[in-house]
């Protein structure tokens, strides 16, 4: 699509928006056109309020499908739009409501803690939902001394070594885009660009966390890499955050892994799959509606809710 013609369909969705009173949230991993009609771009955490927070009569939500339902669930009264029911999440269909079920039975002293990435099904089930920007701080104040964590067991692996007076026991789900990049790829990287210091996604490999100088959250590795004194920075996470990171401080060189080869890129299909044309079309027609039982909804806003309480 020509440049006038995103910059026309933008106005547009913009406009349809102001009229429907609707908000349009999206994540720092979607498209850059589809960043640029958003009232508000986030990781999970900032979203998750954002969705509870907003007035709008109509959310339109530009990330994948559990995000959509989150946002449903904190705001059950509002119509919550998916631009594309397509986009997925594979860590998130990596853990069932059965296997929370057959854990809990083998483990009742634990607390269940549940990364926010998972099915509504799954949350409903679980003590509390954490993300990536939260996870050590709000497992820290737990009572229990024994944590269920799923389904990311990168993540969980992280967490565990941040909260050593807990006992975890990690599902082994993941991240594909994060977890697959290789250690050995980040090491071409620090070769070509020794001087530049690593931030790293905690969905990423062990081997690769133990080789980056900062690991967090999008939202906190968008922080660190725009204000370390450094010129340049290895960024190992999702490659739509460069987009922001430009935005925020251009005068910086934000490395991604993608700038090698695709084998060895951080790219999620899922959330690159929700265009602009999408956004437009779900919006106009207020199409792709998130439907979710009320009981569900009710089960599924505890762990929620003690989130964002505790955060």
């Amino acid at each position: 699509m020509a440049d006038a013609a995103v910059k026309e369909l933008q106005e547009e969705i913009k406009r349809l928006a102001e009229e429907k009173n609707a908000v349009i949230l999206a994540h720092y991993y979607q498209r850059p056109e589809v960043q640029e009609v958003a009232h508000f771009v986030g990781d999970s955490l900032e979203l998750a309020r954002r969705a509870a927070e907003t007035d709008a009569s109509v959310i339109v939500f530009c990330g994948v499908r559990f995000m959509c339902e989150t946002a449903k669930i904190v705001s059950p009264s509002k119509k919550v739009l998916h631009p594309n029911p397509e986009s997925g999440c594979p860590m998130a269909d990596m853990v069932k409501p059965e296997d929370v079920k057959r854990l809990r039975e083998q483990h009742p002293d634990a607390e269940f803690v549940a990364y926010v990435n998972t099915t509504a099904e799954v949350k409903a089930l679980v003590d509390l939902c954490v993300t990536s920007a939260n996870a050590p701080k709000l497992i820290k104040k737990l009572p229990a001394k024994k944590v269920v964590f799923l389904p990311d067991r990168a993540l969980g692996s992280w967490i565990a070594k941040q909260v050593p007076e807990k006992e975890f026991v990690l599902w082994q789900g993941f991240c594909p885009p994060h977890y697959e990049f290789t250690y050995k790829e980040l090491l071409k990287l620090k070769e070509r660009y020794p001087d530049a210091p690593v931030a790293a996604h905690p969905e990423c490999h062990p081997k690769v966390l133990e080789m980056a100088d900062f690991v967090g959250s999008t939202s906190q590795i968008l922080r660190y890499a725009t204000s370390v004194k450094a010129p340049r920075v290895i960024v190992v996470t999702e490659v739509g955050l460069k987009y922001t990171l430009q935005k925020v401080n251009p005068n910086k060189e934000y490395v991604f892994p993608e700038s090698m080869n695709y084998c060895g890129s951080v790219y999620c299909c899922s959330m690159k799959g929700i265009t602009l044309e999408h956004v437009y079309e779900t919006l106009k027609e207020e199409k792709n509606e998130v439907k979710l039982d009320e009981e569900l909804i009710k089960k599924a806003e505890r762990p929620l809710r003690r989130m964002l309480e505790l955060s």
